[in-house]
């Protein structure tokens, strides 16, 4: 069978994988929402160590979908993507299945786990606050705080029913309950700039076109814009704002994961096991920290150089699973207060 290292969406696997019948014991096949160059210096190195050849699809919607639809002759091994939202979609959607291992839940805390054993946290990145260089000389911050007059006509965000907004809006239930939050959301709607619009690296850009003084964003584009040889315009947008910690002096900043699942029907189980073992392990993590530029789950792990210069970051350390349970009111709340409507005139 042809091996094959990296697949579009939507392009049909091979007739005798999706049969199954050339499943073998030394491949595991991948389908992954993380972008193929961000964990393809992983697999490489998983082959390089075990000898089993890892087969990559990425998708960027629909893989619960397309898992249902090849049931039971799925060639799925290993489900890999970002967001505790993304991984609870996989586990209510039945594609995955309970792994109890004693390697992995050895290496990765039981903060980062489900407690049925269906996914597993790799990696967090925080969602802090960009702040620009030149008009914001607060060194601290609360997301509370964001919800301040003093903040009016000056916070850029994207879409507020974005994953990364919705946990973090779900933590705000977690800790404060339904009614404050939807409060507070009224209160940080009023001190938007504009509408929420476009992703976490044209906040940044936003910020330094004087277009918004402070926005939300996670910690790795950050590291990804300061590293952009191919967009160098990216490093000025980096280099315009600073990283501020939500919490940070009291329960912590807002992290979210990426994350493993070991799929339902996988038909090379024992391979997959293994690579889920490998990307548990402190050699695996520390790849994965100094290519994506977030924080290894493992304790006792490093990030990378450039992660560490935006100083400290201290995790709040709310269960995955409290943030999974608030995410489909925290959606609610983000269209009762009409915060994609942007700020009242």
């Amino acid at each position: 069978m042809a091996r094959f290292k990296t697949m579009l969406a939507g392009v049909t696997l091979s007739a005798t994988l999706a049969a199954g019948t050339a499943a073998l014991a030394a491949e595991v096949n991948i389908y992954s929402y993380r972008q193929p160059e961000l964990i393809q210096p992983l697999l490489d190195a998983f082959t390089k160590e075990t000898g089993i050849d890892t087969n990559v699809l990425f998708l960027d919607k629909g893989l619960v979908e397309r898992i249902q639809a090849e049931g039971a002759n799925s060639p799925a091994d290993v489900i890999l993507t970002v967001d505790i939202g993304r991984l609870v979609e996989a586990k209510d959607g039945g594609v995955t299945q309970p792994l109890s291992n004693e390697i992995v839940n050895k290496d990765i805390p039981a903060q980062y786990r489900d407690p049925e054993g269906q996914w597993f946290g790799l990696t967090t990145r925080g969602r802090v606050v960009y702040a620009s260089k030149e008009r914001v000389s607060d060194t601290a911050i609360t997301y509370e705080e964001l919800a301040d007059p003093k903040w009016k006509g000056k916070i850029c965000i994207r879409d507020g029913q974005h994953s990364y907004n919705i946990g973090l809006f779900a933590s705000m239930i977690a800790h404060h309950g339904a009614d404050y939050t939807e409060t507070w959301l009224r209160g940080f709607k009023e001190n938007l700039a504009r509408k929420p619009d476009g992703n976490d690296r044209s906040q940044a850009k936003a910020i330094m076109s004087g277009e918004c003084d402070i926005a939300l964003g996670n910690t790795y584009y950050v590291g990804l814009m300061l590293t952009n040889e191919k967009e160098p315009q990216e490093k000025e947008w980096a280099a315009a704002i600073k990283i501020l910690f939500p919490n940070a002096a009291d329960r912590g900043s807002h992290v979210n994961i990426s994350g493993m699942a070991l799929a339902k029907n996988a038909p090379n189980k024992d391979s997959a096991v293994k690579l889920m073992e490998y990307l548990s392990s402190g050699k695996a993590q520390q790849i994965y920290a100094e290519q994506v530029f977030e924080y290894p789950v493992l304790p006792g792990a490093e990030p990378s150089e450039i992660v560490k210069s935006f100083g400290a970051i201290k995790p709040d350390t709310l269960s995955f699973a409290d943030i999974a349970a608030n995410r489909k009111l925290a959606s609610e709340l983000v269209d009762k207060v009409g915060l994609n409507d942007g700020p009242s005139m």
